[in-house]
């Protein structure tokens, strides 16, 4: 999310369009499983400090499979996130391809 440019600042974007990125660009096996994690990152309730900041239904504490269909809910990364990340540009940790 943040190679596609979703800033905590700037508009979100929606679910469906971030999940077709990811498994055109990373991860090809599945967009269920895909939109899955995304939604898990989105909850608040799920992490201490979500990773996501999402628009729509993204399920309840009560029941957290409840979540919409990704057509319907918008998200964008978290400021919590974008500390986190900017932190790889500082030479933290060695990149190598795999």
């Amino acid at each position: 999310m943040s190679e596609l440019g979703l800033k905590s600042s700037g508009k979100p974007k929606k679910s469906a369009r971030t999940v077709g990125d990811v498994l055109g660009k990373y991860h090809p096996h599945g967009d269920y499983a895909c939109y899955e994690a995304m939604v898990l990152m989105a909850q608040p309730f799920s992490y201490r400090y979500p990773l996501i900041e999402g628009q729509g239904n993204w399920g309840s504490p009560d029941d957290p499979k409840s979540f919409a269909a990704m057509r319907y809910t918008e998200a964008k990364l978290s400021a919590y996130s974008e500390l986190l990340l900017s932190e790889l540009g500082q030479g933290t940790s060695e990149w190598q391809d795999n």
